[in-house]
């Protein structure tokens, strides 16, 4: 197998690939500008109610006990084998994603996303 060496490689190579990574980084603002258009899937509904089903009050407290029964099961278990061992860290890892979520919101009021943003041209207006 012959190794390529770099003064083997194609300068219409080395043109294509900094082109793409040009383009990659002008459309930056319009793939993150296209991020908040949405609204019309069909599958935003379920994602919205399991959002809320895992932000609220009874979630936290299950993820509390869920928490506490799993550290004490992985803590005075004994000899437990691989398959009921990975179960209870699974429950571990899920509680304690929903408890830092509670968390993290509750501190933080979640993320804010401002309505509108004003343009530079309605400044200007607004100062004359």
């Amino acid at each position: 197998m012959k190794l390529m060496h770099i003064k083997d490689i194609s300068p219409f190579f080395c043109f294509f690939s900094i082109a793409f990574l040009f383009v990659l980084l002008v459309s930056v603002d319009n793939a993150q500008a296209a991020v908040g258009a949405g609204g019309a899937l069909p599958y935003e509904t379920w994602l919205v109610n399991l959002r809320n089903s895992v932000t609220g009050p009874v979630a936290f407290t299950l993820s509390i006990i869920g928490i506490v029964v799993a550290g004490g099961i992985l803590i005075f278990g004994g000899e437990l084998n691989a398959f009921f061992r990975t179960l209870i860290f699974i429950v571990l890892v899920m509680a304690l994603l929903v408890g830092a979520n509670n968390i993290m919101t509750n501190l933080f009021q979640g993320a804010v996303i401002p309505g509108e943003i004003p343009h530079q041209e309605s400044i200007v207006n607004s100062q004359e």
